[in-house]
């Protein structure tokens, strides 16, 4: 369930509920008023020297002085937490300071980094991608596990910025993980970091978290039955060539496409069990895909984050990413008979994949020409890709309303069309909430195969279906 400015989102079993039927029955849910809580006053230090101050100015008719002081002058109140651990959404500024988003999202924004969208303003709590207008920075840190309340601000809470030449120090990063005392893996060489995954961290979307887990959950699963573990046992997802030496006996297997080589001189094929001596090296190089996975016979030691040993990008909650030098413990868990073979086929690097979508729920943002486009035109998988989403290209989409959407729910496998026109497709580490309207949603049963679509793939749309409208019963018009 993920509260937003003017939605509920509600993920449902479909072999319990329909939409239609869960919708009415919420609709007219007997309800008590819940009391207002009382809110702390935050007071958060900015230095206003962000990227788009000028343009804000522009847009306003003010000059930067006015920006700032209108910004810092009225106390804005916590709304609700979205986006991402930490991000909390801020109302009831000046209303001149209501300004679009920027027409295509950043790639990257820096940990607390202050921005306004539509009525809102906001902290970043962790680098990530963002749309928002950017007019400063705080060193306040608005997320951080170590405290009693991990979130700096919580829905209720007044915030006052207060305008500063100069920002206190951050509180030094947390320390890496401590290595662990028995033999395990030694990480010899990485050409990206290597990330723990398991299925993630489900039932904490309303605090700003979201699932996040393997990328392909299917191989994460099939990588884990080989080695005879639990399907949702933490494995390694690898992206780039990865060296390891062993430090014991391990049985590891290997999914889905990857040339594995054994101390430099033999070849071990993946999509199967193999064993490992103390003092033998292996090497990982991914191949046919973008996402590959290691999984060793009783799992890994590793200690879960929130329930989950899931590295979570956008959020930063995880066990640190894998970088050379690191050691790996083996798990001592309950473990199977090792599995047979794999028989699955091996994602493809490029081609074509048919994507069924449901249409919506933003989809009436759109006309019926925009729509057809959408679903007739062939979508290429653009460099931009990431755990958090991929960028995809082709001839950009015009949206009907260009108002500013009340931040809502952008569940995993949604496709948002920012202000350019060109699709995000939102996967592992997606935002909670996000500002630009979702056109459609994939099929949850081909988003493994979506995430392993290489820089080139064709994504080819079809919609299977479409979001209805759901209005209030007649006897509750206020609801």
């Amino acid at each position: 369930m993920i509260p937003a400015a003017r939605t509920l989102f509600l993920r449902f079993d479909p072999a319990l509920t329909g939409a239609a039927g869960l919708a009415r029955a919420v609709l007219d849910a007997e309800t008590a008023p819940v009391p207002k809580r009382a809110g702390r006053r935050v007071s958060i230090p900015v230095c206003y020297d962000g990227p788009d101050l000028d343009e804000v100015a522009a847009l306003t008719g003010m000059s930067c002085d006015e920006v700032i002081a209108r910004h810092s002058g009225t106390p804005w109140r916590a709304a609700f937490g979205g986006f991402a651990p930490g991000f909390c959404y801020l109302t009831g500024g000046d209303p001149a300071l209501d300004v679009p988003r920027r027409s295509t999202p950043r790639r990257a924004v820096a940990v607390g980094s202050v921005g306004l969208a539509g009525a809102f303003s906001g902290v970043y709590p962790q680098a990530s991608p963002g749309g928002w207008q950017l007019i400063g920075r705080t060193s306040l840190p608005m997320w951080d596990l170590g405290r009693d309340t991990p979130a700096a601000v919580q829905p209720g809470d007044e915030v006052q910025f207060v305008p500063c030449e100069t920002l206190p120090e951050p509180p030094p990063p947390p320390a890496r993980q401590a290595q662990p005392h028995g033999p395990g893996l030694l990480v010899l060489a990485a050409g990206l970091p290597a990330l723990f995954q398991d299925l993630g961290r489900p039932g904490l979307a309303a605090q700003g978290i979201g699932r996040s887990g393997a990328a392909d959950r299917a191989a994460l699963r099939e990588a884990n039955r080989l080695v005879g573990n639990p399907p949702g046992s933490p494995a390694i997802e690898i992206t780039a060539p990865l060296h390891l030496r062993a430090e014991c006996a391990a049985v590891l297997a290997v999914s889905w496409a990857a040339r594995l080589l054994l101390n430099d001189r033999t070849a071990l094929p993946a999509g199967q069990a193999f064993a490992l001596d103390a003092g033998d090296e292996l090497r990982i190089m991914p191949e046919g895909g973008v996402y590959t996975y290691l999984a060793a016979r009783k799992g890994f030691d590793v200690a879960p984050v929130l329930g989950s040993a899931a590295r979570d990008t956008l959020a930063g909650i995880g066990p640190a990413p894998l970088v050379a030098g690191d050691r790996v413990g083996l798990g001592a868990g309950h473990a199977d008979a090792v599995g047979l073979p794999s028989l699955a086929p091996a994602p493809t690097q490029s081609g074509v994949i048919d994507v069924p979508v449901t249409l919506g729920p933003r989809a009436d943002w759109f006309d019926a020409e925009t729509l057809a486009r959408f679903l007739a035109q062939d979508w290429q998988v653009s460099p931009r890709i990431s755990r958090i989403g991929t960028q995809l290209s082709g001839e950009p989409l015009t949206r009907r309303d260009q108002s500013e959407l009340a931040s809502e729910a952008t569940p995993r496998g949604a496709i948002q069309i920012p202000h350019s026109g060109l699709p995000v497709l939102f996967l592992a580490d997606h935002p909670v909430t996000g500002g630009y309207p979702v056109i459609a949603v994939i099929a949850d049963a081909v988003l493994d195969r979506v995430a392993q679509a290489a820089p080139g793939t064709t994504l080819r749309f079809h919609a299977r279906s479409g979001f209805a409208p759901i209005t209030p019963s007649p006897r509750s018009p206020d609801r």
